[in-house]
């Protein structure tokens, strides 16, 4: 049998260094880096995603940054796709694949491919019609696992989600149980509060650097519409509260406090992950 391809991962929850680290690691293995976040594959986002900059790189070259507009969409399935095509060549020039970021949707897309389930076009139009309140109550109710997993202002997402419960009931995310690569996790992590302060000091240099500034410059790009406003959402909490300030759903007091708790709460739904990752993966790969 020939040998499953090896990778190292770099994962850990928002504010933890991923990036840092990868660079380290690329510079000492010979690698390259691969971003495994899904809002920096966006153009201009640069602040509300922490995105790396050329400067943090240190001239370690780095994909799937940049390659999307804000209008545009890109799926877990679009990036399992590229990102195996990235290792491959990386891989037959002699370079260390390095994945790096905190998406686990597109680890679990990559490792364990998706459920292939066709869309059902009258049903998505019956769901996209509902508040994404009422989506996720109805996903928390029929597949809470896969509640847990989802953004659930996403409604893209959700719908989709209860798209396939529909059609299969409470069923894992995986197309198949065994990964489709020899991965070497590490894993950055901090104490509860030594994380909650480094979010704390990424949100106050975010809104310093001209967050606010970039989540308008987005909305007025996207139409400063109900359907801009929808797109917001999807592009993670930063971007959806500080939409509400600018529709005057909140005072520009509110949004620390708000995007600390929110990020938060996110960050520890990616600690659930990573614990849920440690008690799957081998124990010798984890760092």
């Amino acid at each position: 049998m020939p040998e499953t391809p090896r990778i190292i991962a770099v994962i850990g929850p928002t504010a933890s260094g991923k990036s840092s680290k990868a660079v380290a690691l690329a510079k000492k293995l010979d690698g390259e880096v691969i971003s495994v976040d899904s809002r920096q594959v966006y153009r201009t986002l640069d602040i509300g995603t922490e995105k790396t900059s050329t400067e943090e790189m240190q001239g370690v070259p780095h994909y799937l940054i940049d390659i999307r507009e804000p209008e545009e969409r890109y799926s877990a399935g679009e990036f399992a796709k590229d990102a195996a095509r990235l290792i491959e060549d990386m891989q037959a020039r002699g370079k260390t694949p390095i994945l790096a970021g905190g998406t686990h949707f597109y680890f679990d897309a990559l490792l364990y491919g998706l459920p292939a389930e066709p869309a059902q076009p009258e049903l998505r139009a019956s769901l996209e019609a509902r508040s994404t309140d009422d989506l996720f109550a109805e996903l928390q109710e029929k597949d809470p696992r896969r509640a847990a997993r989802i953004d659930p202002q996403n409604k893209r997402r959700l719908v989709r989600a209860l798209e396939i419960v529909a059609a299969r009931g409470a069923v894992p995310d995986r197309a198949k149980s065994e990964p489709a690569y020899d991965v070497e996790w590490v894993v950055v992590d901090h104490p509860k509060e030594t994380l909650r302060a480094r979010i704390d000091a990424r949100l106050e240099q975010a809104l310093a650097r001209g967050l606010i500034n970039e989540v308008e410059r987005t909305r007025t790009r996207l139409g400063a519409n109900a359907a801009a406003d929808a797109r917001l959402n999807e592009l993670g909490l930063e971007y959806r509260i500080i939409g509400e300030y600018l529709r005057g759903e909140r005072s520009e007091e509110s949004l620390l406090p708000a995007l600390s708790s929110r990020l938060w709460r996110y960050a520890r739904q990616q600690k659930a992950w990573l614990k849920r990752l440690t008690r799957e993966a081998r124990p010798d790969l984890l760092q």
